[in-house]
């Protein structure tokens, strides 16, 4: 069984995401291909996606907004994230 990578640096995580826009709620759980699975409302449309994203990971972590960044993939399903203020435990306990 794959598990979730979680990469430490300094006081910020970094990990994958694979999101599936358009679903009927937005939920985090599970894993797909190592990235953890983020199901969002939202339309894959300017922006839309990712603002959605960022909104439900600073929840889901307990952080500001402005301490998720989007290192990779802002136009794809496959996403790199960077959680500031977060640690891994936190992180894997999404899954």
């Amino acid at each position: 069984m794959k598990t979730l990578e979680v990469e430490a640096r300094g006081s910020a995580v970094r990990f994958r995401v694979r999101v599936s826009p358009r679903a009927s709620r937005a939920e985090v759980g599970g894993l797909h291909d190592g990235a953890l699975k983020v199901k969002l409302t939202a339309p894959p449309v300017e922006g839309a996606a990712n603002a959605a994203l960022i909104a439900l990971i600073s929840k889901r972590l307990g952080v500001a907004k402005r301490d998720v960044t989007i290192l990779s993939g802002q136009s794809g399903r496959d996403k790199r994230l960077e959680v500031e203020g977060a640690n891994a435990e936190a992180v894997q306990a999404l899954v």
